[in-house]
């Protein structure tokens, strides 16, 4: 069973508040980034502005995917939200607990059923578990099986094509923001995984060919936006 060294690190900088050795990103624009943990751990104050408009429109019910170490459900929490926290990494949702997040599922998405949510939220480009324009599919249509009448799904997401000039490398044969990673912590590498970033042309393409609603909220400098999605009635 390969290591979860993205969740050893995130457990090590909870309880040292600090990391001895840096958690690495290896990627597959061939860049070797070093991953700062303590964005994970950010508290209300260090919110960007397009993370405070995605928690103001919670609503109901929320399902916090891919929780991390639970910033945003600890958030919601505080302002009396139903919120479960979901997330893979048994060891994340460890440090969860221990920073007081009161329901935590430690579940893959996809496998995740019979629950009921007004959000879905994914942030920090959380839709990124999807993998690939195909998952992105999949994971709408996982999404209404989870989603109430009124539900949304709420998430942020880049348009990723500047890496490709910035780092001079040329755009591949499938999808561009599909990406290929590695987490490297204390010289163990992780299990590699694929992440999604669709740019908005894309996704409303998509959106509308799997018949959701779509609106762009909030698009910073950095193209990176915000989206609220509902599935179309009738």
């Amino acid at each position: 069973m390969e290591r979860d060294v993205y969740g050893e690190a995130l457990y090590d900088f909870h309880q040292l508040g600090e990391l001895k050795e840096p958690l690495l990103l290896h990627s597959s624009y061939g860049d070797i980034e070093e991953m700062p943990v303590e964005v994970f751990f950010r508290d209300e104050e260090d919110f960007p502005e397009l993370e405070f408009i995605a928690l103001s429109l919670c609503d109901g019910k929320v399902l916090d995917v891919g929780a991390g170490v639970g910033s945003h459900a600890l958030y919601l929490q505080s302002k009396n939200f139903d919120v479960d926290a979901l997330e893979i990494s048994a060891t994340s949702c460890e440090v969860m607990k221990k920073r007081g997040v009161k329901q935590v599922i430690e579940e893959d998405f996809y496998q995740l059923e019979n629950k009921q949510y007004d959000t879905l939220l994914f942030l920090m480009n959380g839709i990124g578990i999807a993998e690939n324009l195909d998952g992105f599919r999949k994971l709408l249509n996982h999404s209404k099986t989870l989603l109430s009448d009124k539900g949304q799904l709420i998430f942020d997401s880049s348009n990723i094509s500047y890496l490709y000039e910035e780092y001079r490398i040329p755009y591949p044969h499938h999808y561009f923001g599909e990406i290929h990673f590695q987490y490297e912590y204390k010289g163990t590498l992780g299990k590699p995984f694929n992440w999604l970033y669709i740019d908005q042309n894309e996704l409303i393409k998509i959106a509308k060919e799997e018949n959701w609603v779509v609106q762009i909220l909030f698009d910073d400098d950095n193209d990176q936006y915000l989206v609220r999605m509902e599935p179309r009635k009738g």
